[in-house]
């Protein structure tokens, strides 16, 4: 596996948790990410649809200890453009094939949305390297575990759905990591400017995540092809994305 996209997905393993925003609103797009990184988040996403989000995402990318990657990438010329702005990850709400064998190509993690386990399988046999599960069903953690039986070297990565109140039921039940949207960046939050709060509930998501106990298989899926060895997971993650933001 190219250097990069090992050290990428030895910080998800690591970390476990991404902050995802997603606003209209141009002007609280950068203090909201600046709140989220404050409060801990070590990898942030912004979203294709959000203003001036290549801009966002070329500044946030040259900041040491932080991970930045790209949603809401619908296309390939979209990935071009999230590519040369410095994401190193990009995700999506559906999967495209052509988008991931781009990722692929150029040394970046893929992270397709899937809803059942039929388009899990078909994304990870494209060549995805984690698997968004989008929408979030009613019965989230339930249904993750239900897939993990048969399937337990897919990498699920749940985002809708995902709350303070239950982010550890997500990964007790195999997830291998998280992405808060919505519940983080509270819509009264952003439009109130109240960043401090942003800061605070990112404080104590961060500390759930980091609190909640590793499931068999979820960080390192023993019988994935893409799977990052234990060994090298130690050595990337420090040297690229490991340490405090700055």
């Amino acid at each position: 596996m190219a250097p990069i996209r090992t050290a990428v997905l030895a910080a998800f393993a690591q970390h476990r948790c991404s902050a995802i925003l997603r606003t209209d609103d141009r002007e609280v797009v950068r203090p909201a990410l600046e709140a989220a990184i404050a409060g801990g988040f070590r990898i942030v996403e912004v979203t294709m649809t959000t203003p001036d989000c290549l801009e966002h995402i070329q500044a946030l990318s040259e900041r040491h200890g932080l991970l930045v990657g790209a949603g809401t990438v619908l296309t390939v010329d979209d990935a071009k453009a999230a590519m040369a702005a410095g994401a190193k990850f990009l995700v999506s709400p559906v999967t495209d094939p052509q988008v991931i064998t781009f990722c692929r190509q150029h040394d970046l993690v893929s992270v397709p949305g899937t809803l059942t386990p039929t388009e899990m399988m078909q994304a990870h046999r494209a060549g995805a390297d984690l698997v968004k599960l989008f929408p979030g069903p009613a019965n989230g953690p339930d249904f993750v575990k239900a897939v993990r039986g048969p399937l337990p070297f897919l990498r699920i990565f749940p985002t809708s759905g995902v709350t303070e109140e239950n982010v550890e039921q997500w990964l007790a039940a195999g997830a291998f990591g998280v992405g808060f949207v919505a519940s983080l960046f509270d819509a009264d939050d952003l439009r109130l400017r109240r960043f401090d709060a942003i800061t605070a509930r990112a404080a104590r998501m961060v500390a759930k995540v980091a609190a909640s106990p590793r499931t068999a298989g979820s960080a390192q899926p023993a019988g994935s092809r893409l799977a990052v060895s234990a060994g090298r997971t130690a050595e990337a993650t420090p040297a690229r994305f490991g340490q405090a933001a700055r």
